[in-house]
């Protein structure tokens, strides 16, 4: 694959890409490697107005919560790396996702969203939304004649999360952004975390904008949160007033260096977490103590022949579930893994894994309808592990998870 930075007459491979994406010699010093600018203010060149409003004509920096060097280096590299014409980066992955809700919905617009998504951005939607008037909905995005008969004449935005977490199901991009569109459905918005930029490209099968938490497999090394919205410019020129100037979830001018510079190895990165992850998959579908495995990878996921078609790289991400108790099991591990971590979060080098409880999960977020909790139940069973596999060996990572199953 190759990709155009906009500043080479000959498109780079992507390899290429995240690494000098955004990235240039210092005309003063000529240092190689990005500068870190922590200055919180600058001393314009000009006279500009007080308020951001009155920037619109300046291109140099006033203040850090309207745009900064470093961040915007790293929107450079994460435009670059997804093939959109801008991105904004902000404190966390939620930042993000709420700085684009509320920044293009409005009281008495309607949202659908998937029934089974990311914990923060529905409780979001869940808890918080209804009391601004925005109206949500929820379908099973896998879908596609389920997700047309929820469209409404005011649906403003689709909200899409493939795969998603934990369920590891996947959602046709290019089916679902064609007939949301053709509904008069104005954003098309994918969550692509786990997926990354090297899986899969949303903007390029007609989604309007996407959706990245840099704090996982973009930045890497679990030290750094952040989140990202890319598309296109305009878009973005008009959300970067309210949703950043206004919300206030500024990215910091160090997290933005440190994810710049893990993002330079995701491709490597992702190469390596697919390599491990498909070997331990592969040993616990063949496991006695295990009941099932969803990995996107594995010809038994519902879903293979989309995931083969829609992502490039199957990614370190995939749930199990096992015939013993989960909550046994995962007491275990907490006591007795050694390299693999028992701990939240995801998309980092090192291994980390958790015991996600059906009806903990339906309580504390998803609250489903009958239809939906039955449907949620008959996949995830009374719960599953939520593994993230790293970059360290798979003969390791299995022999430190197969003591504890």
């Amino acid at each position: 694959m190759t990709v155009n930075t906009g500043k080479n007459s000959n498109p780079l491979h992507e390899s290429t890409v995240a690494v000098h994406g955004g990235e240039f010699v210092d005309p003063a010093t000529r240092a190689s490697s990005p500068n870190l600018v922590m200055s919180a203010t600058f001393a314009p060149t000009d006279v500009t107005g007080f308020s951001a409003r009155d920037e619109k004509d300046y291109g140099g920096f006033v203040y850090g919560r309207v745009a900064s060097p470093t961040v915007r280096q790293l929107e450079q590299k994460l435009a670059a790396l997804e093939g959109a014409e801008a991105a904004l980066a902000y404190a966390s992955g939620v930042a993000a996702s709420h700085a684009l809700i509320a920044g293009r919905l409005s009281k008495g617009d309607h949202l659908l969203m998937p029934d089974s998504n990311y914990v923060g951005v529905a409780e979001l939607t869940r808890d918080t939304l209804p009391r601004f008037g925005i109206e949500t909905s929820f379908v099973d995005t896998t879908d596609p004649k389920a997700v047309a008969a929820e469209i409404k004449p005011n649906t403003r935005m689709l909200w899409l999360e493939t795969p998603s977490n934990p369920t590891m199901q996947i959602s046709d991009v290019r089916t679902l952004a064609a007939l949301a569109h053709e509904k008069g459905v104005r954003d098309i918005v994918v969550d692509s975390t786990y997926a990354t930029p090297i899986a899969t490209k949303p903007l390029s099968l007609g989604a309007d904008f996407v959706i990245h938490s840099l704090t996982k497999y973009i930045g890497g090394h679990g030290d750094a949160m952040g989140g990202s919205v890319l598309g296109r410019k305009a878009d973005l020129d008009a959300l970067n007033l309210e949703a950043t100037v206004h919300f206030g979830g500024v990215l910091s001018p160090f997290n933005a260096w440190l994810i710049m510079r893990g993002a330079a190895t995701l491709p490597l990165r992702m190469k390596a977490h697919q390599e491990a992850a498909m070997k331990l998959a592969t040993r616990l579908e063949g496991h006695p103590a295990i009941k099932r495995v969803f990995y996107p990878g594995l010809a038994s996921h519902p879903q293979h022949g989309l995931a083969n078609a829609q992502m490039k790289n199957f990614s370190g991400m995939m749930t199990f579930q096992t015939h013993e108790a989960g909550m046994a099991v995962a007491r275990r591990m907490v006591k007795q893994l050694e390299i693999i971590h028992y701990a939240v979060s995801l998309g980092h080098l090192r291994s980390l894994i958790y015991w996600i409880g059906t009806d903990d999960i339906e309580q504390s977020t998803f609250r489903h309808g009958p239809e939906a909790a039955a449907r949620f139940r008959d996949y995830m069973g009374d719960g599953v592990f939520r593994l993230s596999v790293g970059i360290e060996d798979g003969n390791d990572l299995w022999a430190d998870l197969v003591k504890c199953l």
